[in-house]
Parts: structure tokens; C-alpha cells; sequence
């Protein structure tokens, strides 16, 4: 089982990430664009990345908006969909 701390840092990853693509989830919740299921389904994706500390590092360095995600991003799908929303 994961822990809080451990799920509450793939949350602030995932919503890094969806910032650096440009996309506000909560935003997109809101406008129907994305489910709140789907959001809780990225969290525990992320959370099962072997990558989190490169995550972070990328994030760190990089500026909004990218037009893509790392490669090793198990979220990319996800954020594409949302930005061509």
C-alpha cells in the first residue's frame, strides 16, 4: 500500500506536469475535459514510475508551457488529450 506522503508527492508531480504542459487540472475538471477518477488513476501511475526523482529535476528546469512531456512520463497520454482539448 502506498503511503500519504508518498501519494501526496506523485499528486503535486502530476499537477507539475499537467502546469508545464500548459493544462490546469482542476480547470479541466471542471469543464468536464477529465474526470476526477482519471486524475486519482495519474496519481497512482506516477506513483509507479521508477523515474520520480528525474521528474522533479525536469520540472525543476523547465518553463510552462512544453510541447511535450519526458519520455518517461506515464502521464503523456493523458496531458497530450488535455492539451488539444
Amino acid at each position: 500500500m502506498l503511503g500519504r506522503d508518498t501519494l501526496k508527492r506523485h499528486a503535486d508531480l502530476v499537477d507539475r506536469m499537467a502546469t508545464a504542459r500548459g493544462v490546469d487540472l482542476e480547470e479541466a475538471a471542471l469543464r468536464g475535459e477529465v474526470r476526477i477518477g482519471e486524475i486519482d488513476d495519474a496519481v497512482l501511475a506516477c506513483a509507479g514510475c521508477s523515474a520520480p526523482d528525474a521528474c522533479a529535476h525536469w520540472l525543476a528546469e523547465t518553463t510552462a508551457p512544453q510541447p511535450s512531456t519526458p519520455s518517461f512520463c506515464r502521464n503523456a497520454e493523458l496531458f497530450e488529450r488535455l492539451t488539444k482539448g
